[in-house]
C-alpha cells in the first residue's frame, strides 16, 4: 500500500494501469501500487496540467469539470485574462483550460482585425501587452508620421504615441522632421574668372512642407539640395574675379537663395535661407593680401601721424601768438619752464636785468658753446 498526500491548492489524478479514474482533492489517500494505482499530483492554480490525459477524458469527471473554466478564443481575436479582477496575461491559443477554484478567471475578447489598438482596447492595457503582439509608434514634437498598411498610405499621424496590432497586415510608419533643418555644403573648390582656386562653404536652412508628396517623388531630399547647391555655385562663382567675389559675397548669396527657391515645389520643401558662409583662399593668395593689408594700414597710420603733426604745429603757433600778445601769459609760461628746470638742476643764478627766458637761453647757449 502507498500513501498519497495532497496539499491545499493541489489535486491528484487517480489512474489505474494508465486509465484515469477520478479527481482527488486535498487529503491523504492509500492505494496499492501492486494493482497498478498511480496518483499524479498537480497545482490547482493557473493553466491546467493534464499530465498526458486527454482533456475530453478529464472533463467526464464532474469534480474536474466543476473546477475548471475554458477560454475559447474566436479567430481574429485575442483574449485578456484577468485573475481576481487583475490583468494577468494575453491568450492567443484557440482553447485553454484554467483552474477556477482558488483563482477567479475572467476573459475579455479583443478584436484584432482593426489595426488601431485604441479602437478595441483600453489604453491602460497597451503597455502591459507583450511587444510581439503590437507595433508602437512615437511621434515627437515637430515631427509628423505617414502611416502605411501593407505599404499603402493610410493617414498622417501627429505628435503622440500610437499602438497597432501585428496581425494580418504589415504596419509601417515613415517619420519626418518638420522643423527647420540645416544643410552644410562645405569645401567646394572652384576657379574664379581670373583662375584663382577658392574654397567655399555654403549653409542652407530648409523645411519639409509636403511629406506625402515628398515620399512619392523625391528620394533623399537633403542629397538633392546638396547637389543643386553645388551646381549653382559652379555656374555663378566662375563668372567673378577674386576681388569681385570678395566684395559681392552678399549679392552671390542672394542669387543662390533665389535659384534654390525655384526648386521648392519640385523638392517639396521651403528654402528659408541660403548663402555663402566662408570664402577660403589659397595660402599664397592669403600672404599677398596680408601684405597689401599691412601696407594699407601703414599708409593710413602715416596719414594720421601727419595730421597730428600739423595739428600740433598749428597749436604751437596759436600758443606763440597768444604769448606774444599777452605779457601775463608769457610770464606764466616762463614760470612753468622755470619750475621744470629747477626740478632737474641744483642751483641757478639769474640777474634781474633781463627776463628769465632770456637768461635761461643765454645759459643754454653758453652750455652748448662750451
Amino acid at each position: 500500500m502507498t500513501n498519497f498526500i495532497i496539499k491545499e491548492q493541489e489535486c491528484g489524478y487517480l489512474c489505474r494501469n494508465g486509465k484515469f479514474l477520478r479527481l482527488l482533492t486535498a487529503g491523504k489517500y492509500t492505494y496499492p501500487r501492486a494493482f497498478g494505482y498511480t496518483v499524479e499530483i498537480v497545482p490547482m492554480t493557473g493553466e491546467v496540467k493534464t499530465c498526458g490525459i486527454p482533456e475530453e477524458i478529464l472533463m467526464q469527471d464532474k469534480g474536474f469539470a466543476s473546477r475548471v473554466v475554458k477560454a475559447v478564443i474566436p479567430d481574429e481575436c485575442i483574449a485578456l485574462r484577468f485573475v481576481n479582477k487583475a490583468y494577468r496575461e494575453v491568450l492567443t491559443r484557440a482553447e485553454t483550460l484554467f483552474w477556477n477554484v482558488y483563482e477567479k478567471n475572467e476573459f475579455q475578447m479583443v478584436d484584432i482585425t482593426q489595426p488601431c489598438m485604441e479602437d478595441t482596447l483600453p489604453r491602460i492595457y497597451m503597455d502591459l501587452m507583450p511587444a510581439k503582439y503590437y507595433k508602437k509608434i512615437t511621434i515627437k514634437d515637430g515631427e509628423t508620421g505617414l502611416l502605411y498598411y501593407d505599404l499603402r498610405f493610410e493617414k498622417r499621424l501627429g505628435t503622440g504615441t500610437y499602438y497597432f496590432w501585428n496581425y494580418g497586415r504589415e504596419v509601417s510608419c515613415k517619420i519626418f522632421n518638420m522643423k527647420i533643418q540645416q544643410l552644410d555644403i562645405s569645401g567646394q573648390e572652384i576657379l574664379t574668372a581670373d583662375k584663382v582656386g577658392v574654397r567655399l562653404n555654403v549653409v542652407m536652412n530648409y523645411r519639409i512642407t509636403n511629406p506625402e508628396k515628398l515620399v512619392e517623388k523625391v528620394d533623399g531630399v537633403a542629397s538633392l539640395l546638396y547637389t543643386r547647391a553645388q551646381l549653382i555655385l559652379r555656374e555663378h562663382v566662375g563668372r567673378y574675379r577674386l576681388d569681385e567675389l570678395l566684395s559681392q559675397k552678399e549679392e552671390l548669396s542672394g542669387i543662390i537663395l533665389e535659384k534654390m527657391k525655384a526648386n521648392e515645389e519640385e523638392y517639396c520643401v521651403e528654402i528659408v535661407n541660403a548663402g555663402i558662409k566662408d570664402i577660403i583662399l589659397p595660402g599664397e593668395i592669403r600672404d599677398i593680401m596680408n601684405t597689401v593689408l599691412v601696407a594699407e594700414k601703414k599708409a593710413q597710420a602715416n596719414v594720421i601721424m601727419r595730421r597730428e603733426e600739423v595739428a600740433s604745429t598749428r597749436s604751437l603757433l596759436n600758443t606763440a601768438r597768444l604769448m606774444e600778445e599777452n605779457k601775463t601769459l608769457m610770464r606764466l609760461k616762463e614760470m612753468e619752464y622755470l619750475e621744470k628746470i629747477c626740478d632737474k638742476v641744483g642751483n641757478i643764478t639769474l640777474n634781474g636785468g633781463k627776463s628769465v627766458l632770456e637768461q635761461l637761453s643765454e645759459l643754454t647757449v653758453g652750455k652748448d658753446a662750451s
